[in-house]
């Protein structure tokens, strides 16, 4: 280890080189590398941390530019992956990087977590969040929390030595008609680097113990103001003890019209000729999109229902599955006899049967 790359920080005092060699031997995973996880990724590689490990599966798109600021125009349609461990490498040669070139599944999770020391949530969604916290209960892991949602967001430390869980504050997955993703709501784009660099403070405090760590508080901020509030939350001793991973997309958005990507990819591979709707905004779609699918972007999708065949089936897809969901129930109000597939987990989900 260099020391002298690191001496603005060893010369804290109550930080000093035990503080840095600390850094140097611990683990750190980090589930998703877009606006949460580039400031984490960037930080902690960047202050000398031993072993990153990065989650991440999906591509560059245009729109992933204004808060994921690691990646660059020339960068669109590349693997998140390939750019971020590139531009790691090159910030600090002496960092170990792991790549986990996949999406976090009930089938990966225990055994991709179990070789980290801290994990940190840096994803957008509430399925792969409630697999993340129940994995780390499983093998006794903390987790750094971190979420947004327009120009506000929330970062918490879970399952920290005897801390409460992510379930001790959420107790059960919402649907996704309750808090759509930032795809719908949006997020400003200096929002994730903020809140990211915070998570990446409460890593080194988790590992170098160096001051409190944010466990049994929710940190609330709210960008417009610049106003932070804690709250308490207790442990629920029951939520500690979760034995296997469940399954964790919203089966409680799940009703006799929607159907899996595992179904929804097996009729694609039929000679089956599908009227498919894709929801997502026509950047989105530019960048990526399936066959032979109509894009009427969510928003507009009440504008331009003549654009459809109503007498036919209509399968939506969207990223992840929550705008699609959404539109199913918009387009049955309109035509309460039309038959409407929501498909489950969206292209995220779709894309992982790819691989």
């Amino acid at each position: 280890m260099n020391l002298n790359r690191y001496i603005r920080q060893t010369s804290l005092k109550d930080f000093g080189i035990k503080s840095q060699d600390l850094l140097q031997k611990s683990r750190v995973l980090v589930v998703g590398a877009g606006g949460l996880g580039i400031p984490v990724l960037q930080y902690l590689n960047a202050m000398g941390i031993g072993t990153l490990g990065i989650v991440e599966g999906d591509k560059i798109e245009i729109t992933n530019l204004q808060r994921q600021v690691i990646y660059g125009d020339k960068d669109i349609g590349k693997g998140k992956l390939e750019v971020v461990l590139e531009r790691l490498s090159s910030q600090n040669s002496d960092t170990i990087l792991i790549g986990h070139d996949t999406f976090l599944t009930r089938d990966n999770a225990l055994e991709i977590l179990a070789d980290y020391d801290v994990v940190v949530d840096a994803t957008d969604n509430f399925p792969t969040r409630y697999l993340i916290n129940d994995a780390c209960v499983i093998l006794d892991k903390p987790f750094v929390y971190g979420a947004l949602h327009g120009f506000e967001a929330q970062l918490s430390v879970f399952n920290f030595r005897e801390g409460p869980t992510y379930r001790c504050l959420f107790p059960t997955m919402p649907s996704g008609m309750e808090i759509p993703d930032c795809n719908v709501n949006g997020v400003l784009g200096v929002i994730p680097g903020i809140v990211g660099s915070l998570q990446a403070l409460e890593v080194v405090k988790i590992i170098t113990g160096i001051d409190k760590v944010l466990a049994g508080q929710l940190l609330m901020y709210n960008g417009l103001d610049q106003s932070f509030l804690k709250v308490n939350f207790p442990l629920i001793p029951e939520n500690k003890k979760i034995e296997v991973l469940d399954n964790y997309y919203p089966d409680e958005c799940k009703t006799t019209d929607s159907i899996s990507s595992e179904e929804f990819a097996e009729l694609l591979e039929s000679s089956v000729a599908i009227q498919l709707l894709d929801v997502r905004s026509e950047e989105e779609y530019a960048q990526d999109h399936l066959a032979n699918s109509i894009n009427i972007p969510f928003e507009y999708l009440e504008n331009r229902i003549k654009e459809l065949d109503l007498a036919r089936p209509i399968y939506i897809i969207c990223q992840s599955g929550i705008r699609s969901r959404i539109a199913q129930e918009k387009l049955l109000r309109v035509s309460s006899k039309s038959v409407v597939y929501n498909i489950l987990g969206g292209l995220n989900r779709y894309k992982t049967l790819l691989i």
